[in-house]
């Protein structure tokens, strides 16, 4: 299935292509612009402006709420009945320490409030919220792409293991462009949902 967009783009291959391309490119410009470092660290806001910045030129949902159940594997995301209180809780959780802030980071990649281009827009969101609270951000560069997304998979049982992988990645180079920008590589994602209806939720007997 291909998104709605506004390029009018048909092929689910060609999107991704010009969606990376696109995105990374307002992504340099929200960090060189200064836009960047204006939002306030670790709010729900600051991520849907983030959002909104990357993915304008290509959605109509750029930077709001999903309005439908999305999943990725045999993981359901938060339920869209109670995406806005799980944002709530998140928006509300402590991040003065690099685990609290991971454990944020954790509770947000669970509510995945878009309907595409969470881990770019939320990884943007983490390397603000670190550089604010600790003055550090994560050097993607340092992080293997397959050990990062089978502990984000484990994450919302166990954080460990993303907590030990990111926290050796941590640099204090907060000014550097090409660190920022490796963390939108395409390498670092796979968003492909697939839709569930709420009924679906309930346990087969």
């Amino acid at each position: 299935m291909t998104l709605e967009n506004k390029l009018n783009i048909t092929d689910a291959v060609e999107l991704a292509r010009v969606e990376e391309k696109l995105s990374k490119a307002k992504a340099h410009q929200l960090f060189s612009s200064g836009f960047f470092d204006s939002l306030k660290a670790g709010s729900f806001q600051a991520l849907a402006d983030i959002h909104q910045f990357l993915f304008s030129d290509i959605y109509d949902f750029a930077g709001k709420l999903r309005s439908v159940n999305i999943a990725k594997g045999n993981f359901r995301f938060a339920p869209v009945m109670y995406l806005k209180a799980a944002l709530d809780h998140i928006e509300a959780m402590p991040q003065s320490s690099f685990d609290e802030i991971i454990e944020k980071y954790v509770e947000m990649n669970i509510a995945h409030p878009f309907r595409e281009g969470n881990g770019r827009s939320t990884r943007i969101w983490l390397d603000l919220l670190l550089k604010h609270q600790l003055h550090r951000v994560v050097d993607w560069s340092s992080v293997d792409k397959d050990n990062y997304l089978l502990a984000m998979e484990r994450s919302p049982v166990k954080d460990v293991e993303i907590k030990v992988l990111l926290k050796q990645a941590l640099t204090e180079k907060i000014h550097d462009s090409a660190i920022y920008m490796k963390g939108i590589d395409a390498s670092y994602y796979y968003e492909g949902y697939t839709l569930y209806k709420t009924e679906d939720m309930e346990d087969k007997k």
